[in-house]
């Protein structure tokens, strides 16, 4: 049985409003700013450099993180950021079933037999069109937002979990959300979930 549904995605895939849409069907927590909220807390850090550091690499290039500024211990503001973030995410996991969304927790719980581990994507006239409808026109290209974005959150991932983002091998489901629609990827999580969770559990 599921209790735990972490959700990965590409942006403006809709992967956030598909969690949220499917913990509310089910009555459970979904956590994705809550995290960098409790992140936030933790390390004494703004919740602003939370949100700009927690999940996306500090530059488009791996070599960046070669970069950060690092203390006597070794340590960068962004480990001290995923060393918090991933105890967040374990003992959020712990208090009962929920949805996270983001923030490698489909690797932090790849060990436990209770988690559905989700990858949502979409092409890039999709996912430019729902940025845009989401956030707003800026001065940079929608599909340019896009490219940068993901190749962010890549890098980052496979800094620290040193796996392959969005390898279909690490997820139970790997969904295109354009092409199904937000409405029927909600249905075919909860489908696989059995519909409901326990969440008295």
């Amino acid at each position: 049985m599921y209790n735990i549904i972490t959700i990965s995605r590409q942006f403006g895939s809709g992967g956030r409003t598909i969690g949220r849409e499917v913990a509310r069907r089910l009555g459970i927590p979904c956590y994705d700013k809550e995290l960098i909220e409790r992140t936030a807390h933790v390390t004494g850090f703004s919740e602003g450099y939370v949100a700009e550091t927690a999940e996306d690499a500090p530059r488009t290039s791996g070599f960046s993180y070669s970069l950060l500024g690092r203390g006597t211990d070794g340590v960068s503001n962004a480990d001290r950021i995923w060393f918090a973030e991933k105890q967040v995410i374990l003992d959020l996991a712990q208090q009962g079933p929920c949805v996270i969304v983001g923030r490698c927790a489909d690797y932090l719980l790849r060990d436990r037999e209770d988690c559905l581990h989700v990858f949502v994507y979409a092409d890039r006239a999709f996912r430019a069109r729902r940025i845009v409808e989401q956030y707003g026109e800026t001065a940079e290209a929608p599909w340019k937002r896009l490219a940068e974005k993901d190749k962010k959150r890549r890098l980052n991932y496979q800094y620290y979990t040193e796996r392959k983002w969005g390898a279909p091998e690490n997820y139970h489901l790997c969904m295109n959300s354009g092409r199904l629609g937000l409405d029927r990827a909600v249905e075919l999580i909860l489908n696989t979930v059995g519909g409901t969770i326990d969440a008295a559990e």
